[in-house]
């Protein structure tokens, strides 16, 4: 019998073990992933940058965990000699129309706290010389991070406090007890008083196998990126952002230096025909049926039709994804771009078609369901990991099982 189970070796359930050892050092806690390795999806297949928290709604448990994750997360970098660089990045406007937006992410920055600041195109050059710009806004928190060694590092300390962390387990069903629950996976059964599902692309449905209703289904969207030629890297210098649309639920394709010195950029952002599908050709029918009939996505795909089909051609045109980076750095030619990696964004939608925009953390009968945790999930992992530890003595009648 354990006092806890986590579902999922990601960063926010690795995260979560941790934090339940340092809470509850006497507890007995089990860790399952079903992949052979931690931070096998969306963590290890991120963009590696430590984010601000500019882009989210004031009050959002986005706008306050990404705030204080960005400087706990530089904190826990450096206490364990993870690589990380808090290099800043700067968010562009290349037309007048875009200003107004500009202007929107400036005073909202200045609302969650940040440290930011207007600039000039010249001012702009001074940090990043080769863009195509009339202003700017600069984040001085923004960084980069590995966030593998993160998750590693997670793993490592949860375990050295006694969790007990299970790869290549997969949880196949969940039968409720007096007790608590039973998880029935590959690796034979578990039994714990109080599970935590931190399972991501699969969120939803651990969540179902607990008969908790979690309200939006994850649909699947993979980004797909470039990377510069070693010849080509000295055109960015750090971080270089577009001004999003307001109206389109992803940033557009941008540049990030990461934190081994290569320069990626991207991503687009297009439907996966598999919840964990990196690759054009990925496709699995549940998955892909999932998706299609479900009412939420044709709402969304309805909405928002013309960006989504330019995403798609970005998708399979080179030419039309170097366009798009050009309007950022000119200079950028199609033979100074390389396919690298993709990655998949699990995303929560509602049955009406609207993303859901913040964080998603939904109690069950001794039980707990992040449902919602995309990016800036990462930067955010260790408030993430308090906030769902924090949460748990509000159940007296567990926090007095376990203390027994």
């Amino acid at each position: 019998m354990y006092d806890f189970a986590v579902i999922g070796g990601g960063i926010v359930g690795l995260s979560t073990a941790m934090t339940l050892g340092q809470q509850y050092p006497d507890a007995k806690i089990l860790v399952l992933e079903k992949e052979s390795r931690w931070a096998f999806h969306q963590t290890g297949n991120n963009s590696g940058v430590i984010h601000s928290g500019i882009y989210y709604k004031p009050g959002s448990y986005k706008a306050k965990f990404c705030r204080n994750g960005a400087q706990s997360m530089v904190d826990f970098c450096r206490s364990h000699d993870i690589p990380h660089e808090v290099c800043g990045k700067v968010i562009i406007a290349t037309q007048e129309k875009e200003l107004p937006q500009l202007e929107t992410l400036y005073q909202r920055g200045l609302e969650n706290g940040l440290e930011v600041s207007r600039l000039t195109k010249a001012e702009v050059l001074e940090y990043e010389p080769h863009v195509d710009c009339i202003a700017g806004v600069r984040v001085v928190s923004t960084g980069i991070a590995d966030y593998k060694q993160v998750c590693q590092k997670y793993a490592e300390l949860a375990g050295a406090q006694g969790s007990d962390l299970r790869l290549n387990t997969r949880v196949n069903r969940m039968v409720e007890t007096v007790s608590g629950r039973v998880l029935e996976t590959t690796q034979g059964s578990f039994e714990a008083k109080y599970v935590i599902n931190c399972a991501g692309l699969q969120s939803d449905r651990v969540a179902k196998m607990g008969n908790v209703d979690p309200q939006a289904k994850i649909v699947p969207f993979r980004g797909e990126y470039y990377e510069l030629t070693p010849a080509k890297r000295h055109l960015v210098k750090g971080l270089i952002y577009p001004v999003p649309n307001p109206d389109f639920p992803f940033l557009g394709v941008h540049f990030t230096r990461m934190i081994d010195g290569s320069v990626h950029a991207g991503p687009n952002a297009v439907l996966s025909l598999k919840r964990e599908g990196y690759h054009k050709t990925d496709f699995d029918l549940r998955d892909f049926a999932e998706v299609m009939t479900f009412p939420g996505f044709w709402k969304l795909a309805a909405k928002h039709a013309d960006e989504g089909i330019q995403e798609i051609i970005r998708s399979f045109s080179k030419a039309a994804f170097v366009r798009s980076l050009q309007r950022l750095i000119p200079e950028v030619q199609m033979d100074d771009v390389v396919p690298t990696h993709a990655g998949v964004r699990a995303q929560a939608l509602m049955n009406d078609g609207k993303l859901v925009d913040d964080f998603l953390i939904i109690d069950g009968e001794n039980s707990m369901h992040v449902c919602n945790a995309p990016s800036p999930a990462a930067t955010s992992s260790l408030e993430i990991g308090k906030a769902i530890v924090d949460r748990i003595p509000e159940q007296q009648h567990l926090r007095a099982a376990i203390n027994v």
